[in-house]
């Protein structure tokens, strides 16, 4: 299983060749997201509606936001469950994470639950993770 973390998810998005043909030779029928890469995602949408000042602005704003929600329709989002939140705690107690935000710790909580590949262009942040699994394909 691999979950695509929030740069990865907005360059495959984009059309990034380097995503999209590592997409399509990975030998693994489970590529997802997580329920808070979701939830950066929408709220960045959001945040650029609100703050939207033209009309050109606006429509742009809720062009990106549609387009967002039709690509998180095709992708499974995974959730926050028992598990994931057992992991939280255990990361949240391990020295020297505390400098990872929470979202990347719940990202990698999820991930861990569900023992999948982590896709982020952010690999020195993740690595310091223990046995979180890490890959960047948009590089």
């Amino acid at each position: 299983m691999h979950l695509l973390d929030t740069d990865t998810l907005t360059h495959f998005h984009a059309g990034n060749p380097n995503v999209i043909q590592r997409l399509r030779s990975l030998n693994d029928p489970i590529v997802g997201t997580t329920i808070i890469i979701k939830a950066e995602l929408l709220r960045g949408r959001i945040d650029f509606i609100l703050k939207a000042n033209t009309a050109d602005d606006f429509l742009r704003a809720q062009n990106l936001f549609t387009r967002t929600e039709e690509l998180l329709i095709q992708i499974e989002i995974f959730p926050m469950t028992t598990a994931t939140i057992e992991r939280f705690e255990q990361l949240l107690n391990i020295r020297g994470l505390s400098k990872i935000g929470r979202a990347d710790l719940l990202i990698a909580s999820i991930a861990l639950a569900n023992r999948a590949v982590l896709v982020t262009r952010n690999l020195r942040h993740f690595r310091q993770i223990p046995r979180l699994q890490v890959v960047n394909w948009v590089d």
